[in-house]
């Protein structure tokens, strides 16, 4: 096991192993896509169920979205007062929770306001997990641990539309959130037995209104850092067009059934573990940001190439999908080094910095699955350009970032 660093709270002897560190991370991290995918299959069921539109069902996945954008922004710097190991602990209660109240909703607006609570506390493992990482472990070693939670964390994507789709299937769409309610009950006794606190008592920061406000102003006026958000943030929107868009780009679009979101989602999950494993072996060995620039060469073939695929040809597998796995792998390889060049900015306000980037990244999303998802999705072409679009901010952006880092160290040379 790699030595944690010098700010960890728990020593070699007493700290969990990595592996077992990174499996419950990433399930902690796994609260999030499961939220989203696993109940995609079930649309067409809820609306049928609860007398509502589709459109209806799909403002329940917003709520969800916009609450979690509203509370990514919280969790960390409520972590940074209470410590890692508490914080998590309730949100995965309060999940739960949230989680029971869905599966028993009997009109829409129950279903609308059960998202909401369960969009409160689905971001804790997500904003805090990564938190945790840099509490035990800097630079390459860090890096390997974020890829390898990635690496766990991608199978979500994958098989939970598909475990979506057999519960519907099964146990109609009540299923899905039973099933949700479980996962945060084995989260939180995982997280009770085996997740240490590593946040000590001399190292919090005090939860009040002048600290806080002063946090946030020096993270949220870095250029620097809103540049690596931005570049994350588009990266990952590119490919999350698609999985807002799955159900109507899989069974409208493919023509498949709600059982096959497998043809979409697996070869996505593919990829995001084939980049995370590649992003873990050149830790290290290569620099973050020739690594994120490789990266770049990688969504920029596959962004474009998905363009011209679908203005030529029908929608049809596999060339529908075969862009989807290339874009994926590059983002997956430049993700852990941009989350690692921002957070490595305010070492002092590790979760506050995490919250931040969740904000900045969940607020998009929602504005992804109320409007532009909407948008797009009624043609391949135009989910295409919209992937492109992403791609390109996201390479502005780094671009801006490489030039405000070079200009800040030769101001300082100088």
């Amino acid at each position: 096991m790699q030595k944690p660093s010098s700010i960890g709270a728990v020593s070699v002897i007493n700290s969990p192993s990595e592996r077992r560190m990174a499996f419950l991370l990433a399930g902690l991290a796994m609260i999030g896509p499961f939220s989203i995918d696993t109940y995609l299959p079930a649309f067409p069921a809820i609306a049928a169920d609860l007398n509502a539109s589709v459109l209806q069902v799909q403002q329940s996945l917003t709520a969800y979205l916009v609450l979690f954008a509203a509370m990514t922004l919280w969790h960390g710097a409520i972590s940074d007062a209470l410590g890692r190991r508490r914080t998590i602990l309730a949100g995965l209660a309060l999940y739960a929770i949230a989680s029971l109240f869905c599966a028993f909703a009997t009109r829409i607006e129950m279903l609308w306001l059960g998202r909401a609570i369960q969009g409160i506390a689905g971001g804790v493992g997500f904003v805090v997990g990564r938190a945790v990482i840099r509490d035990l472990y800097h630079g390459p070693q860090a890096q390997r641990l974020m890829a390898n939670v990635t690496v766990i964390f991608a199978i979500a994507p994958a098989i939970a539309p598909m475990i979506g789709g057999q519960l519907q299937y099964f146990f109609n769409w009540h299923g899905v959130f039973f099933f949700l309610a479980l996962l945060a009950c084995v989260l939180f006794f995982g997280s009770w037995l085996w997740l240490p606190e590593t946040l000590p008592a001399e190292k919090r920061q005090p939860f009040k209104p002048q600290p806080l406000w002063d946090g946030y102003k020096r993270i949220f006026s870095s250029t620097q850092f809103l540049l690596l958000t931005l570049a994350t943030t588009a990266n990952f929107a590119g490919m999350f067009i698609y999985i807002l868009s799955s159900p109507v780009f899989i069974i409208q679009h493919l023509r498949l059934s709600p059982q096959a979101f497998g043809w979409m989602f697996v070869p996505m999950v593919v990829g995001m573990m084939l980049g995370s494993m590649i992003n873990a072996r050149v830790a290290g060995k290569h620099s973050q940001r020739r690594t994120v620039a490789l990266a770049y060469a990688i969504m920029v073939s596959a962004a474009m190439s998905n363009v011209v695929m679908n203005a030529l040809l029908p929608p049809q597998l596999p060339w529908a999908i075969a862009p989807l796995f290339v874009y994926v792998l590059g983002t997956a390889l430049a993700m852990p080094c941009l989350q690692m060049l921002s957070m490595d900015l305010f070492p002092d306000r590790l979760g506050m910095t995490s919250s931040c980037q969740g904000f900045i990244q969940s607020s998009f999303n929602a504005l992804l699955a109320g409007i532009i998802a909407p948008l797009l999705w009624d043609s391949t072409l135009t989910l295409a350009l919209g992937m492109f679009g992403c791609m390109a901010t996201g390479l502005l952006t780094f671009a801006c970032y490489l030039l405000a880092r070079s200009r800040q160290v030769h101001a300082k040379s100088v």
